[in-house]
């Protein structure tokens, strides 16, 4: 009788435990080296992570495009496998057309604005329209930087990018933006940067600072152009397959943790950039302050070339960037 119950009380307490008491492995994959920003914020999330889970929710890093170009990787996590990856809302748009506004050219000088388009009931509402369509959205806060301009020809102004082959991430509106900027833009993965600026398959790349250092692009491109385009804020997703399989406490948890992570980018940012600036120009990088209204005149355009958007969209999303 004695055995029985104790049995019955042990199976009962078992039961009640949450997922938690379960070893969970859940893959981190993105193109940034060990050391950049973005590898650094990983860490802390994963250190996070396992502190809150004690243990028993592990987040394995991938650094430097281990699992592939970002395009492979959120094809993975479409399929429900164990992977998150970090994403510029750009890369969205085949899911919801409007979100391509907030990667906008020059919508904004300041993300924190920015971040309260994300905590929004407009963005509230296209991120349950995503995990209908299998996105899951864990970190919405994280700022991957402002983007700049290191090229192998010094840039001032507009015209000076006629001709140029600018490297850019394989989404729609960061194409157009340099295009309307006046150069060529040349989509790749970030990891055949570096290659394709030896052979002269291009003359340029855009991306924040700590990204041109960490992939060491300076050795190959001389004229860094602070053109300040736009204010990178990137997501880090997975797929609603896989988040369904997960006990909805470690989703919170997940979810928690990863705010923590993303309000530590933000700091990370503002910090990294002057040091990665005076490293640059020790290394040899000659720093280009250009006068801005020429660049944001002609990325104007951009905002004309989607018809697909819903009607004012522009004109809402400026009013809530002015609130």
């Amino acid at each position: 009788m004695f055995t029985k119950t104790l049995l019955g009380a042990t199976t009962a307490i078992l039961l009640a435990l949450p997922a938690l008491a379960a070893d969970t492995t859940i893959r981190v994959a993105y193109e940034n080296n060990p050391g950049e920003p973005a590898d650094l914020v990983m860490h802390r999330w994963a250190d996070l992570v396992e502190k809150a889970s004690d243990g028993k929710v592990e987040l394995e890093l991938f650094p430097s495009s281990q699992l592939g170009a970002k395009k492979d990787v959120m094809e993975q996590a479409m399929l429900g496998v164990n992977v998150i990856t970090i994403a510029d809302v750009g890369f969205l748009t085949d899911y919801d057309a409007d979100l391509g506004i907030l990667f906008g050219p020059y919508l904004t000088d300041n993300a924190e604005q920015l971040f309260k388009i994300y905590e929004s009931d407009w963005f509230k509402e296209k991120e349950a329209k995503l995990q209908e369509q299998g996105i899951h959205i864990v970190i919405s806060n994280y700022l991957y930087g402002t983007r700049q301009l290191l090229a192998t020809k010094k840039v001032e102004t507009p015209a000076d990018l006629k001709g140029m082959k600018i490297r850019t991430p394989n989404n729609e509106m960061q194409i157009k933006a340099i295009e309307a900027m006046g150069g060529t833009p040349t989509p790749m993965p970030l990891g055949d940067v570096y290659p394709a600026l030896t052979q002269g398959t291009i003359d340029g790349v855009e991306n924040p600072l700590p990204v041109l250092y960490g992939q060491k692009l300076h050795e190959q491109a001389k004229e860094l152009s602070m053109i300040s385009y736009l204010q990178n804020t990137s997501l880090w997703l997975g797929g609603q397959a896989y988040f369904d399989t997960l006990d909805p406490e470690v989703v919170e948890m997940l979810h928690e943790t990863g705010r923590e992570a993303g309000l530590y980018s933000q700091e990370l940012a503002t910090q990294e950039d002057a040091k990665i600036l005076a490293d640059m120009e020790a290394a040899g990088v000659t720093v280009t302050y250009p006068d801005l209204a020429p660049f944001k005149e002609a990325a104007k355009a951009v905002y004309t070339q989607f018809p697909e958007w819903s009607d004012g969209l522009y004109e809402q999303i400026q009013a809530q960037l002015a609130e």
